[in-house]
């Protein structure tokens, strides 16, 4: 099983991912007059066929990146502090950071197919989740980068992330308090194009603004990991199979195994085997490097 050298491209592809289809959806939006191009929210600019489709879809893929990043970032602290029992606390810092990494991804998933003109209710715990969960995800980070420093990162990288930590927080707390208090305010009939003359616009440029700055910090937190993904590899998985036969001379199930092996029993499953009152043998076998090969017991 050849190593997989290429895990950097996925933080790398967040970064790229989101703001281009943020920048996309924008244009299109304004361009056809969905909305107005002066501090629109993030999920306005996707809120109207045909950007909607194009900005549900893209999220899509780039919750499902995010989910991988997280994956392979956890596998990457646990399999380096597993061994060691005194960093019990980077342990549980960074199994918390994959469930709050995790639910960040989903929100950004529901928040981008269940528009707010639509299914408003679901759209905000979705946002909720997607700019709450990446704080607190850059937060966690940031702790477990103070405990892999110098193995993994300099102290300089660890601080950045904090910083990176602080501004999300700080921007996300700004942007939700300024949006309950722009929408109780506002007197217009379309919240997707919102003027200086309806009320509340500026608490709405303060609460839009904190929400792109919340965004644009979670991109670059994902940048970070680039350097860090570089030195990680991943073998593809095994998957174990139990083949359950009647007789290896007499069973047609067993003979499809050895088919695909090259046809020769003996060397495509192994001789023990569980044997019932039926007759039918119970043969596990692992399938790996485009063959089958039988379970050492």
């Amino acid at each position: 099983m050849s190593s997989n050298t290429y895990l950097h491209l996925l933080p790398l592809s967040v970064f790229f991912i989101f703001p281009a289809t943020f920048l996309v959806t924008y244009s299109i939006s304004v361009l056809l007059g969905h909305t107005e191009p002066d501090f629109p929210y993030i999920s306005d600019t996707g809120t109207y066929s045909p950007e909607s489709c194009i900005f549900g879809q893209a999220i899509n893929m780039g919750a499902c990146l995010v989910v991988l990043t997280v994956y392979v970032r956890y596998r990457q602290l646990s399999e380096l502090y597993q061994t060691h029992s005194a960093q019990s606390n980077i342990l549980r810092a960074n199994r918390a950071a994959a469930i709050v990494g995790c639910l960040s991804a989903f929100g950004m998933s529901l928040s981008a197919n269940f528009q707010e003109t639509n299914v408003i209710s679901v759209h905000l715990v979705g946002a909720v989740l997607a700019f709450g969960g990446s704080t607190l995800y850059i937060w966690l980070q940031a702790v477990c980068s103070y405990e892999t420093h110098p193995v993994l990162n300099s102290m300089a990288m660890a601080h950045l992330r904090l910083s990176l930590g602080v501004v999300a927080a700080a921007f996300f707390t700004l942007g939700c308090v300024c949006a309950v208090i722009a929408h109780s305010l506002f007197d217009g009939t379309n919240a997707r194009k919102w003027y200086p003359s309806n009320g509340g616009w500026t608490y709405h440029v303060v609460s839009t603004a904190s929400e792109w700055i919340c965004a644009s910090t979670f991109a670059i937190f994902m940048l970070t990991l680039v350097p860090e993904f570089k030195t990680v590899s991943m073998d593809s998985p095994q998957i174990f199979i139990a083949i359950e036969t009647l007789s290896p001379y007499n069973s047609g199930i067993y003979n499809s195994v050895e088919s695909i092996n090259g046809g020769s029993g003996s060397g495509s499953l192994p001789e023990e085997s569980n044997s019932s009152p039926s007759g039918r043998e119970v043969r596990q076998v692992i399938v790996g490097n485009d063959a089958l090969r039988p379970v050492e017991s």
